[in-house]
């Protein structure tokens, strides 16, 4: 099996070529916008400057590069016979249809997160929303990342959000408040908020809290090493190699039955 790496110079692809090797898969290659950040990487490791070139020599692309590219990444894949692991967030409406596309002709398995715990607490999240009614139980999501981070809230937050969205049978984007400031008024019944925070090195907190007049339920999950990230994609493309056409989910990965 050949896994190539879109990004391989970035803080994430180089700890995707790290699992790979643990993975004792081969390393077919990866793309960088910045090949003088080469240093460090497999002495026989070639570079890319497209990622159809780089599918073209691997079974699964993985890639963790930036929202920017994910359309044109996702027309270029369409046309190979890789599969591609896509782990990049803050996707618009256009970027994720573009994804749907692909899956159309290639095996994509496209996540907010790869680590197994947030994929059990999106779960979670979800059967919650289904069985705590919007009506009595208000809920909420805080999260926090490294002062670097470019977009709030997190793509992991929208999932989860998703996740309760689902469970309660209705659409996020009618129900999400985000960044209350100043005089908001009394918060709207069936909200889902979001509350991001900032500052440090924090690799990721989120927290998912269901809160009634008399109870609370919180859903926490804390990421130490971004390391986690990159075992959870190899993890995808090991399992995704061979896979039919269409969209996976970490949920497909881990084996979860649907729910």
């Amino acid at each position: 099996m050949r896994i190539g790496i879109a990004g391989i110079t970035g803080r994430v692809g180089r700890l995707l070529v790290e699992e790979v090797q643990a993975a004792g898969v081969a390393l077919a290659g990866g793309t960088t916008r910045t090949p003088d950040r080469a240093a460090g990487l497999p002495p026989a490791c070639p570079l890319f400057d497209d990622i159809a070139a780089l599918a073209e020599v691997c079974d699964v692309v993985i890639d963790f590069t930036h929202a920017d590219t994910v359309v044109a990444n996702a027309r270029a894949l369409a046309g190979t016979k890789a599969a591609w692991v896509l782990g990049t967030t803050g996707l618009s409406a256009q970027q994720n249809e573009s994804v749907l596309k692909a899956a159309e002709h290639v095996a994509v398995v496209h996540a907010a997160n790869f680590s197994p715990g947030v994929t059990l607490v999106q779960r979670l999240a979800r059967m919650m929303g289904q069985a705590l009614p919007a009506q009595v139980y208000d809920a909420e999501i805080v999260e926090m990342h490294h002062r670097q981070k470019v977009d709030a809230p997190s793509g992991t937050a929208l999932a989860i959000g998703q996740a309760v969205a689902l469970g309660r049978g209705v659409d996020l984007d009618a129900v999400r408040e985000s960044g209350r400031d100043g005089h908001t008024g009394p918060r709207r019944e069936g909200a889902i908020g979001f509350a991001a925070l900032r500052g440090g090195q924090i690799v990721g907190e989120h927290d998912v809290l269901f809160t009634s007049a008399d109870e609370q339920i919180t859903l926490s999950h804390r990421a130490f090493d971004r390391r986690i990230f990159a075992t959870g994609a190899v993890r995808a493309a090991l399992w995704v190699k061979g896979r039919e056409a269409g969209l996976y989910s970490m949920e497909d990965v881990l084996g979860l039955p649907p729910l």
